[in-house]
């Protein structure tokens, strides 16, 4: 038989029966050994008178009644204890098998789970005891699943919405180009330009991807690569890089880039940094403001971005972080990976830090990154 839990239960509580009752059998058999001496206070000699008319030396008489009591007090203890023994294994496999039934049921739901029936859950609504814990426990950790692989499906179907996206522009570009008989080479040139910039995107995404993959597979753990490197300078370079679409479309940019030296990934730190001044910039409106400012107080560096733009309700500032998502909407089809906040909280994540986005009146948020200091994590 395999040793089930039900089983070794009943095992256990037998031993103990059987053992509790041998003990008992035995203390009465000695009990009733010492306390049948009637003739210990006769004087030697002395003799008895029975019921038939013998007469017997009390110590013989003595001897006599107290082997009787004790066989006869054995033979019907040892059957009074193995009626006990059977009563008391049957009943405590029945017990068991009651109290055990909430887990059969755990087990019985757990192995019904499946990508269709995610839905189920336990319900239990017995007494509050430790198998009512381990059923919330089980839906608690059945809520979770769900949710996780809710937001994977969403998270595939955007992603292969944004890659079809690009792929069927350049698709209908080159069929249209190549359908016209009279296409000349600027026609040509023009098809060319778009599927660049198709193939472009289609790039970026997956770039993007690969970034969101590779930083999400070091959460928690210890990073492929460490080197001390400084937020202020990854800030700096990001401005750099978007200095032609902030003139463009005329921001004011007031920096405070004092030092912020951490230790991690210099290549995600980078990608954290430039994510937050892209986002900055790609959200904001004509003319509107930037504010930017790294620094440290010893034991943790810091990079604060705070831009004007659209209005943000507080309530949407969580579905910011969920990718292809804007602003608790979906975003694919829209300008960019949306991918770029669902990096920074992985990267964040990956070098034990945090982030807080804080929704401004009047438009704007402000993104708040927070890492270990290089000081509290040597490389």
């Amino acid at each position: 038989m395999r040793p089930t839990l039900r089983l070794r239960l009943t095992l256990l509580n037998g031993v103990l029966l059987v053992g509790a009752g041998a003990i008992l059998v035995t203390l009465a058999w000695l009990l009733v050994r010492d306390a049948l001496r009637p003739t210990d206070e006769l004087r030697p000699g002395t003799t008895v008178l029975l019921a038939d008319g013998r007469s017997l030396d009390a110590a013989v008489w003595q001897r006599q009644l107290v082997d009787a009591a004790s066989d006869e007090l054995l033979v019907k203890g040892l059957l009074a204890l193995l009626a006990i023994s059977v009563v008391g294994v049957a009943g405590a496999y029945w017990v068991a098998g009651r109290t055990l039934r909430p887990l059969h049921q755990v087990t019985a739901t757990a192995r019904r789970l499946g990508e269709t029936t995610l839905d189920q859950r336990i319900g239990w609504s017995g007494p509050d005891d430790e198998v009512a814990e381990l059923a919330r426990t089980f839906d608690a950790m059945l809520d979770r699943i769900t949710a996780a692989f809710e937001a994977q499906k969403r998270f595939v179907a955007n992603a292969s919405h944004e890659l079809r996206t690009p792929l069927a522009v350049m698709r209908t570009e080159i069929d249209v180009t190549l359908s016209d008989d009279e296409a000349d080479a600027a026609e040509y040139r023009r098809m060319a330009t778009v599927v660049r910039d198709a193939s472009e995107r289609a790039n970026g995404l997956v770039d993007a991807l690969l970034v969101l993959a590779r930083s999400e597979a070091q959460t928690g753990r210890r990073l492929a690569r460490r080197t001390e490197c400084d937020l202020a300078t990854g800030t700096a370079n990001a401005l750099s890089a978007m200095s032609r679409e902030v003139e463009r479309i005329g921001l004011r940019v007031q920096s405070s880039l004092r030092p912020a030296p951490v230790t991690g990934d210099p290549g995600l730190l980078d990608r954290l940094a430039g994510n937050l001044i892209e986002n900055a910039v790609r959200y904001n409106h004509l003319h509107g403001r930037l504010w930017v400012r790294t620094g440290t107080d010893g034991r943790s560096s810091w990079l604060v971005v705070r831009n004007t733009g659209f209005e943000v309700d507080q309530a949407d500032v969580p579905g910011l972080f969920e990718p292809f998502r804007r602003g608790g909407r979906e975003r694919t089809g829209a300008r960019g990976s949306g991918l770029g906040l669902s990096i920074v909280r992985a990267v964040c994540d990956a070098h034990g830090g945090t982030v807080q986005v804080t929704a401004q009146k009047g438009g704007g948020l402000e993104v708040t990154v927070t890492l270990p200091s290089a000081d509290q994590t040597p490389g």
